[in-house]
């Protein structure tokens, strides 16, 4: 372990620096491919630099959203996942890995402890990982850093918060040392996806907008956002009007002014809210009721922490969890936009 990175960990936690952790490198050289597979080594890159996972991991802690189900689907049980503090139970726990796991007789991972400005380092290291995933989610420099400390870490490729769900998948696998079985996991999906979309000939080439009305702001979701994709993959196009009011808040949502919710246009209106009385202040409201969509009733109401984590975006494992409700939703949207 180099002089850096023992200061890195003392940083993080003491804890860490007993720990000796072989088979995984990490370097900071962008000028590497993004993946590279050999016979005994992966490299990849991501928005931090390059990760080289010499052998086939086997104590694999996840960060984030989607890795752990990522890493399910492929068949390797996390030693240690994230508590969801968002649609997860008591203990952190999502419903469709709770479901996963016992179906499967699978030990559940240890469920680290929720700490929302920083990754929980000591936990982390007290699970021994040999690689850390967390391609979609919001680590910065630093702690990415930091977590090289304990064991190789994998960010996001780019942005953080914006991985394509789908990317989430193909990078855990080549993490994994197990890209074919990564594939055979997304055209299991692909196919779900492309039966829902033959299945729903109304959503062929309507436009739509995605959006989540609060009592402090209103968000509009750019088409690179993960769960606009999901849409678009079913058949439906953005509408024009979200890239027309769009700033620069971030790639993939924005902040719209309530004074003008009604020159987002599209025919179909998908409205993301906790609870119904939040969807109701929403569709009620005078800048909502004056809407195109609302007051045709083309409106998908996504409704509760577990519905909208199911689908938004969706994940290796909570897809078909949540699929049926969600195309049901769309598709009274789309024939009332008719």
């Amino acid at each position: 372990m180099t002089a850096r990175r023992k200061a890195l960990l003392g940083a993080a936690v003491a804890v860490v620096a007993a720990l000796g952790l072989a088979g995984c490198s990490s370097t900071g050289d962008s000028a590497a491919p993004k993946s590279t597979n050999t016979a005994s080594a992966v490299t990849i890159h991501d928005a931090f630099g390059n990760t080289v996972i010499e052998t086939k991991p086997k104590r694999v802690v996840t960060l984030g959203w989607g890795a752990t189900e990522a890493a399910l689907a492929i068949g390797v049980d996390p030693v240690a996942m994230p508590f969801q503090a968002y649609a997860g139970d008591k203990n952190g726990v999502l419903p469709w890995i709770k479901d996963y796991v016992e179906k499967n007789d699978l030990d559940m991972p240890t469920v680290l402890p929720n700490t929302p400005d920083d990754p929980p380092y000591e936990a982390i290291a007290a699970a021994k990982p040999d690689l850390i995933l967390a391609p979609y989610s919001g680590l910065t420099e630093k702690q990415d850093q930091l977590l090289k400390a304990i064991a190789p870490t994998v960010a996001y490729p780019k942005e953080p918060w914006a991985t394509p769900w789908k990317d989430i998948i193909s990078i855990t696998g080549k993490a994994l040392h197990e890209p074919a079985k990564a594939a055979e996991v997304q055209a299991g999906i692909d196919k779900q996806i492309t039966d829902a979309a033959a299945a729903h000939p109304e959503f062929k080439g309507k436009t739509i907008a995605e959006v989540w009305a609060s009592p402090s702001d209103f968000s509009v979701y750019k088409k690179e956002d993960s769960r606009v994709q999901f849409a678009l993959d079913l058949g439906f196009t953005s509408a024009p009007s979200v890239d027309k009011l769009a700033n620069g808040d971030s790639t993939f949502v924005y902040t719209l002014s309530t004074e003008k919710v009604d020159q987002l246009t599209s025919d179909v209106l998908v409205s993301y809210g906790d609870t119904d009385a939040e969807q109701q202040a929403f569709l009620t409201s005078s800048y909502g009721s004056g809407m195109s969509q609302v007051k045709a009733g083309a409106v998908a109401q996504l409704t509760g922490p577990e519905f909208i984590s199911a689908v938004s975006p969706p994940t290796a494992l909570s897809l078909s969890w949540g699929l049926k409700d969600y195309l049901a939703a769309l598709s009274k949207a789309a024939k009332a936009a008719e």
